[in-house]
């Protein structure tokens, strides 16, 4: 079996409403490029990666000539033919190489009649549990609903969630508001959901001071059962010092991301979670690898997400799926979206976990016509600026930030639908 085609295309898929975080915004949508490698048998496999457009269709159709006559089952070939370390320097290709796996152990699962899960060395379970998830969102310009600013809006989003999907954890993105805000937004939280599981994400914009006056206050917080604090500051030196200074775990999807990062932690740790990405690590192998080293060295193990459509879902489930050491139930941002690629829509929560998908390879297909549809939404809305401000022009954030968005500005963003 060989490789014949490679396709690539941009879609943008809206979600309900914009999330807003400490870089920035998702101003209503996500931007995701969708990889399609066919083999000489007919069978097409799919693939996922973050942003996208012009450029990454570009990037991808430059690969074409790369893969053309390869065998999709030689994965560690093709990871030096388009990562190459030292040839990387130049090209740094691991996000494309993540979507062009997914593709090929989505062929082999499909050859081979099995789900992707059996070919990483069988499930441990049948169902992925995830995290609420909430973000401080704008209204959307089109109905003037989906707002999340003050802490009763908050407390009413975790119930809704809580009601749709039966979520038990829940996740925190801060980093948008005075840190003093968002720390009475969380205790709120804690209160409400008393007993439940907890973790709060400020995106590493923090100074150290702040994250130790927040982690100390947080450890004394009896009602809280918090699972991690994630990325409280930038950087493996400042974490460690945040990690000497106070008692909750720390977790990182910034500062350990790849193998040399991972070795660096283990032999003087400064993380005690490490929350693997599917397309960050380079690919669902490459996670594994990096679970296996983390059970080693007894460091815990989540889910990572970076805005996932159904098909990069699909690696995050089959993922979560086979290694023992998922300490924590998984990131998601899916939830948000209204919709989705592939065949039969979303899939579905249900009692916060989506079951694992059983048919071969990755387990879903794309739904052409609507695929068609936000293809020819994002040729219409082109990208966004993931880092900029709908409501703050000329904003930048500064690290450690001290530049807030203002908790009493009611504002909606008018962006375009």
């Amino acid at each position: 079996m060989k490789i014949v085609d490679l396709k690539a295309t941009t879609v943008t898929v809206p979600l309900e409403a914009p999330l807003r975080h400490a870089n920035g915004c998702h101003w209503g949508r996500f931007v995701r490029t969708i990889v399609e490698v066919e083999t000489d048998e007919g069978i097409v496999g799919l693939g996922e990666m973050g942003g996208g457009g012009e450029s990454a269709e570009a990037a991808f159709h430059a690969l074409k000539s790369y893969l053309t006559g390869r065998d999709p089952a030689r994965l560690e070939e093709l990871r030096f033919l388009i990562c190459n370390p030292t040839a990387s320097l130049y090209n740094n290709r691991t996000q494309m190489f993540a979507a062009i796996e997914f593709a090929c152990l989505d062929i082999l699962g499909q050859k081979w009649g099995v789900p992707v899960s059996e070919i990483l060395g069988g499930r441990l379970r049948d169902r992925v549990p995830f995290a609420s998830y909430l973000f401080f969102r704008y209204a959307d310009s089109r109905t003037g609903k989906g707002e999340v600013r003050t802490i009763e809006q908050l407390v009413e989003e975790v119930r809704r969630l809580k009601e749709l999907y039966g979520f038990t954890s829940h996740k925190l993105k801060g980093g948008v508001f005075p840190p003093e805000y968002e720390l009475e937004c969380y205790r709120s939280l804690a209160i409400e959901l008393e007993w439940e599981r907890f973790r709060f994400d400020p995106n590493g914009v923090w100074s150290t001071e702040t994250a130790i006056w927040f982690g100390r206050l947080v450890d004394n917080m009896w009602e809280l059962r918090h699972d991690y604090l994630e990325d409280p500051v930038f950087g493996l030196n400042g974490m460690r010092r945040v990690r000497e200074k106070i008692r909750t775990p720390l977790a990182t999807n910034t500062v350990v991301v790849n193998f040399e990062q991972l070795a660096a932690n283990m032999l003087d740790t400064a993380v005690d979670v490490v929350l693997l990405d599917t397309t960050f690590w380079g690919g669902i192998r490459a996670c594994v690898k990096a679970a296996g080293v983390c059970e080693t060295f007894q460091l815990g193990v989540a889910v990572h997400s970076s805005g996932e459509l159904g098909i990069q879902l699909a690696t995050m489930l089959h993922l979560g799926a086979v290694i023992p050491n998922l300490s924590f139930a998984a990131d998601a941002h899916y939830h948000h979206l209204t919709d989705d690629v592939i065949e039969g829509g979303k899939l579905k929560y249900e009692n916060g976990e989506i079951a694992v998908p059983t048919a071969p390879g990755l387990g879903v297909k794309l739904d052409r016509d609507k695929l068609a549809e936000y293809r020819e939404l994002y040729q219409r809305l082109g990208s966004y600026p993931y880092d900029q401000d709908p409501l703050r022009p000329g904003w930048t954030p500064t690290i450690p930030n001290d530049r807030w968005a203002d908790p009493k500005d009611t504002r909606v963003p008018e962006i375009s639908f």
